[in-house]
């Protein structure tokens, strides 16, 4: 993982590649209410029926604390 800045806040985050692809910034640091995992380099969402251990660090996306995120969003 590289770490890079957010343009916008200056928060160290980190981009991960989705299941499907897509981009995610994350949080650099992981979070005990983190809705997402990394799994074979690759951002997975925690939804019902993905099982996680307490060994895997959990993180959140940048978009969910980024004060400026709707700056960024596609619509």
């Amino acid at each position: 993982m590289s770490v890079a800045k957010c343009k916008s806040c200056g928060a160290e985050i980190v981009w991960m590649k989705t299941d499907s692809g897509k981009n995610i910034p994350l949080n650099i640091k992981p979070r005990k209410d983190g809705n997402i995992v990394l799994r074979a380099g690759k951002a997975v969402v925690i939804s019902e029926g993905v099982e996680t251990t307490e060994a895997e660090h959990k993180y959140v996306s940048h978009f969910a604390t980024c004060p400026s995120a709707d700056t960024w969003r596609k619509t």
